[in-house]
């Protein structure tokens, strides 16, 4: 069996705060503003778990009133999702994300976003594609006022 799944998250970036992407702490002038780190790669990368398992969102699962997940690293979520795809029986296969910032520069830390994500979704780095784009100066995102993040991911294995 082959599912696949498309995820989507964006956030707006506030002074004051870390920016997390990617399971790091990248250091910038300022940070997502979020419920629990405002990591949206990992969000983005947990709606499209979840839409692959017919799982609804982010959203549903881990709601933004919940005081067990504020400011938690989405890591963790990430985690506690990749326990639910275990459940049943699946696996992903490939996954595949797009950044789309206009600052800070993002290349650089693929590398080690791949080191941190790899294990936790059980992928090698040839599984995994990340890549970074700008917004061309338009909207809340050219303006670096947001950075928004896309995923798609294909899940696979027995259903229990």
């Amino acid at each position: 069996m082959i599912r696949t799944g498309l995820g989507y998250d964006l956030h707006r970036l506030a002074a004051g705060r870390k920016l997390f992407l990617g399971g790091l702490e990248i250091p910038y002038s300022a940070g997502l503003v979020g419920h629990s780190d405002g990591d949206a790669l990992i969000h983005a990368l947990i709606d499209a778990i979840l839409g692959a398992l017919g799982e609804g969102d982010i959203g549903r699962i881990f709601p933004d009133r919940d005081p067990r997940t504020k400011n938690v690293r989405s890591t963790e979520l990430l985690e506690t999702v990749m326990t639910m795809v275990r459940k049943k029986r699946l696996r992903i296969i490939h996954a595949d994300a797009v950044v789309v910032a206009e600052a800070p520069k993002l290349g650089p830390w693929f590398p080690d976003m791949k080191k941190r994500l790899g294990p936790i979704l059980g992928l090698r780095d040839d599984r995994l594609g990340l890549k970074a784009k700008t917004n061309e100066g338009l909207g809340l995102i050219g303006r670096g006022r947001a950075i928004a993040c896309w995923a798609v991911v294909l899940v696979g294995g027995k259903k229990a």
